[in-house]
């Protein structure tokens, strides 16, 4: 072979192995996309940790999906004290009047498109007569005011869920901190999660149907609100996971989310849980902290709405 043949042989085999890469590349960002779609709320509150303590930026993102204005969080970020809790709001501002179950109709749609353990679903009249939920964990109860007037087919699709037994023995997947996540919130009912720093799919799990949003914008996201959580690019897509606030700094997320209900009581039990630390999933599949759990599990043992 000649040395021009075996230069351009070179030059072939350079190309090959560019076109190569540029493909596994690609890969990967359909991957990482897809991943994003299905990992319950991100990190909507960016962190910069100043001196005297954190800012918690909102990221904006314009109506083309470019950043307008925010700050990345990191893991790495040095650890800063969550924003200091205030009492919260204590009862659901509602002025709806009271409405007939016979008037409401909820729509609940099979989903298999995630982990998720299915039990069936809910009926498409629901019970106007629910205002407590109790969930009964490992290190103590957390009661929740809930109000159907305002989200009946989410307090609907709960009370299903509670008497089906499905959040029995889940762990809470998530306990978001400002310093890792940039929100302070407690994220439970994905039904497949382990909560061990090493499942990669802890926060994708659902109870195999979805349904539309709610209250949306009732009241901001502030300390004791507990609210569904879904894919931060969807819309209409709530399941089984919820969350709860420890911060009024969480008032910056975005309005994209349904108001369940504000906590009555239990919230200093989540605050302890929050002292004790996190575990840091490496193999997160958005990097995003979705999967960054409790260090010492908090185990839901039974849901009760009555």
């Amino acid at each position: 072979m000649s040395g021009d043949d075996r230069q351009n042989e070179e030059d072939r085999q350079k190309e090959l192995a560019r076109e190569h890469k540029e493909r596994q590349a690609q890969r990967a960002a359909a991957q990482t996309a897809k991943a994003r779609r299905n990992t319950f709320i991100g990190a909507a509150v960016a962190v910069v940790v100043v001196a005297g303590g954190i800012f918690a930026a909102t990221t904006l993102v314009n109506k083309d999906g470019a950043t307008a204005a925010g700050a990345q969080a990191s893991a790495s970020a040095s650890p800063s004290a969550p924003a200091s809790p205030s009492a919260g709001p204590t009862e659901l501002p509602t002025t709806t009047p009271p409405k007939k179950a016979s008037d409401i109709t909820c729509t609940y749609k099979r989903d298999n498109s995630v982990p998720h353990k299915y039990v069936g679903m809910p009926g498409k009249r629901p019970n106007l007569k629910l205002s407590t939920m109790t969930i009964r964990t490992n290190r103590g109860d957390i009661v929740i005011e809930v109000d159907p007037n305002i989200s009946p087919c989410s307090v609907n699709s709960m009370a299903f869920l509670a008497k089906k037994r499905f959040y029995e023995n889940t762990k809470c997947h998530r306990l978001a901190k400002p310093e890792t996540s940039g929100v302070f919130l407690l994220q439970c009912g994905d039904p497949q999660a382990k909560a061990d720093g090493k499942n990669p799919t802890d926060g994708q799990g659902n109870a195999g149907y979805v349904f539309g949003d709610e209250a949306v914008g009732v009241v901001p996201y502030t300390r004791g609100v507990v609210f569904l959580t879904q894919p931060a690019d969807a819309a209409g897509q709530n399941s089984s996971q919820f969350a709860i606030s420890l911060s009024d700094e969480n008032s910056q997320i975005e309005p994209a989310y349904s108001v369940l209900g504000m906590v009555k009581s239990g919230l200093e039990l989540i605050d302890k849980i929050a002292e004790e630390g996190v575990i840091v999933n490496p193999d997160d599949v958005t990097g995003d902290g979705g999967s960054t759990a409790p260090k010492n599990p908090l185990i839901i043992k039974r849901v009760i709405l009555k």
